[in-house]
């Protein structure tokens, strides 16, 4: 029987604040509750925007709140060759093709690629997914049930490789769950919409499509998510069990008394037996003060 396995896959843009939190607790529960194992990667795949020292503080915090990882920390900087790789296939079998259309002539166009405009021609062409006519994508998700999209419709071909070299999350995701055997995926809601890509892209590589679950996102009193991008306060790692326990509760946790010389591994140890999926809720949370 396959061992369970999920992954906690943070971007090193800065400090992991309490939405990253509310993920890395989500994973850890759902890959423990089954005996299973949780790993770390580090999707730096989008160099430009990685602040240096960042991923090594994310992990310093981990720590600090008792995430102890299974498996070495992959790093997506790390893994240029199998993207290579997994896209010569998707080329060789003519799945993907080379595009010259900008970003603005895209959007121009109504903003979903079904045609590249005749005519033009750039030194620096990104590759793209040919998304068939019709292409219905349709999966199970343990938290928002079935979900589907018609990707042609609603996103169009899709960039694997953009025009400046660097390789597209989608692509590089779907490659390193893949090589990582990764049987659970679980994250924020935020990435809901890009699952049916990642489905699609799995089925022509001929990969297993792992279990997903979509958190609820944790926003700011505008009803905007927490992220690094807006300034979001980061987590206090010399205190962690309060944090750990507001997250719990924005999983729809139920409340329970952890003694006040528990360390933060023995709290996730007690969080894992009473963790109850069913509950987690679809909405998104206010930050609380």
């Amino acid at each position: 029987m396959q061992t369970r396995r999920g992954r906690f896959a943070p971007s090193p843009t800065g400090p992991l604040h309490p939405g990253s939190l509310l993920a890395a607790l989500g994973s850890w529960l759902f890959a423990h509750r089954g005996g299973g194992e949780w790993w770390l990667r580090i999707e730096d795949v989008d160099r430009i925007r990685e602040v240096p020292g960042a991923a090594g503080e994310q992990l310093a915090t981990l720590t600090a709140f008792g995430f102890v990882h299974d498996g070495p920390v992959a790093r997506q900087s790390d893994r240029d060759a199998l993207y290579a790789e997994a896209l010569d296939c998707l080329l060789a079998a003519g799945h993907a093709f080379e595009c010259h259309c900008s970003r603005s002539a895209v959007e121009a166009q109504g903003g979903i690629h079904r045609a590249c405009i005749p005519g033009l021609r750039r030194s620096d062409p990104s590759i793209r997914l040919r998304v068939p006519d019709g292409c219905l994508v349709e999966f199970d998700d343990l938290v928002h049930g079935r979900c589907s999209q018609r990707v042609d419709l609603d996103v169009g071909d899709f960039v694997l490789r953009r025009a400046d070299g660097c390789w597209a999350y989608q692509l590089a995701v779907v490659v390193d769950d893949g090589a990582q055997s990764m049987t659970d995926v679980v994250r924020g809601a935020d990435l809901l919409d890009s699952t049916p890509r990642q489905v699609l892209l799995q089925r022509l590589l001929d990969l297993p499509t792992p279990d997903y679950a979509h958190l609820p996102l944790l926003v700011d009193a505008h009803g905007h998510k927490l992220s690094k991008s807006t300034s979001a306060h980061p987590v206090d790692r010399g205190d962690p069990l309060p944090a750990l326990h507001a997250a719990w509760l924005q999983l729809g946790q139920e409340k329970f008394a952890a003694s006040p010389q528990a360390t933060s591994q023995e709290w996730l140890h007690d969080a894992v037996a009473r963790f109850d999926p069913a509950r987690i809720p679809r909405v998104p949370h206010m930050e609380l003060s």
